[in-house]
């Protein structure tokens, strides 16, 4: 199984910008999740960009049998990637570090969630961590 964790724009700068991001960089994030991925026997890929048209490429791209999605400030207004994302026929989980439902009025709606399968939002990095889990046991049944 392979699973493709996306993140979006500024989420590169998580640990180095405002504290309700928290205070671990992407870096090492993602060099947890890859140890917690590896237990797991499940190959994982990370890739970042500002770009919104990277984002939709990769994810046109394919290759993966699951998805962890953190779009960052694209969540709220991105159709471009929504309508990317409906087109993945992989399992989709959006992850967000802070509760959105509790951040500014424009924060609490994700263009995204109609095309994904869930969504895990203010657990700080742990919601990664939920996700690629998630993806892997409902992988198994």
């Amino acid at each position: 199984m392979k699973i493709l964790v996306l993140n979006g724009v500024n989420i590169n700068m998580t640990g180095k910008r405002e504290a309700v991001y928290g205070t671990e960089t992407l870096d090492d994030i993602n060099a947890r999740l890859k140890k917690f991925a590896d237990g797991l026997g499940v190959d994982i890929e990370f890739f970042q960009s500002n770009s919104e048209g990277e984002i939709v490429d990769r994810l046109q791209k394919g290759g993966f049998d699951g998805l962890v999605i953190n779009a960052g400030a694209y969540t709220h207004y991105s159709y471009a990637i929504s309508d990317a994302l409906y087109s993945v026929k992989a399992k989709k989980i959006e992850v967000h570090l802070s509760n959105i439902l509790a951040r500014e009025e424009f924060r609490q709606k994700s263009v995204l969630a109609r095309n994904c399968d869930g969504c895990i939002t203010g657990l700080g990095a742990d919601g990664y961590f939920l996700a690629v889990r998630n993806i892997v046991e409902s992988g198994d049944k």
